[in-house]
């Protein structure tokens, strides 16, 4: 008789080992999603500060007669464009990610040339609101490039954990997958050339 529990001592013990290594990694999946959520709230944050200091800016610039009005209209589209995507936390897929990231990456290059063509006018340039409103967005680009930083190590190590064994196994029983990350835009590795 005594022979006979054994077998079921191990396979209890198997049991108990499999339940609370599955728990223990569901629990930890579900924190790095909650940690990746609230630093893509972060990003969004720093995001939407951008676009709300946009019209701002937008506005200061048109009090000058002669300036571009192809340029501002650039600027207004891709801002209209950027804040339509809407992303939510849980579909952060590497192709969200991406259109995502396109949409914010034409508003960026839309305000270089913005900032840009703001050079021929040197009265623009010392008029104290321009000044204020660069200074507060090149603030803000800094803030999204920490926030993009400290998304984009988030979803490393919730990456990293999801694809190491056994945690793999246990990632596709309870449905988590990878997430994607923001990437340098394209063309970010040819260093623009400036002349005088």
């Amino acid at each position: 008789m005594k022979k006979a529990w054994i077998p079921i001592l191990v396979i209890g013990l198997i049991a108990l080992f499999v339940y609370t290594k599955s728990v223990g990694v569901y629990n930890i999946f579900v924190q790095n999603e909650e940690t990746i959520n609230g630093q893509w709230a972060e990003v969004e944050t720093q995001y939407q500060r951008r676009a709300d200091l946009i019209p701002n800016l937008v506005n200061t610039v048109k009090g000058y007669a002669d300036f571009e009005q192809q340029t501002l209209t650039q600027v207004i589209e891709a801002r209209a464009k950027a804040t339509s995507i809407n992303l939510n936390a849980d579909d952060l897929t590497p192709e969200n990610i991406a259109r995502f990231q396109e949409a914010q990456d034409q508003l960026s290059g839309s305000l270089s040339r913005l900032l840009v063509s703001v050079e021929r006018y040197p009265e623009l340039k010392a008029n104290q609101n321009f000044l204020e409103l660069q200074a507060q967005l090149e603030g803000t680009e800094n803030r999204i490039a920490v926030a993009r930083r400290n998304f984009n190590q988030s979803v490393q190590s919730y990456n990293s954990n999801l694809r190491t064994f056994p945690n793999n196994m246990f990632a596709g029983w309870y449905g988590f997958e990878r997430k994607g990350y923001f990437e340098a835009a394209q063309g970010a590795e040819t260093a623009p050339n400036v002349q005088f």
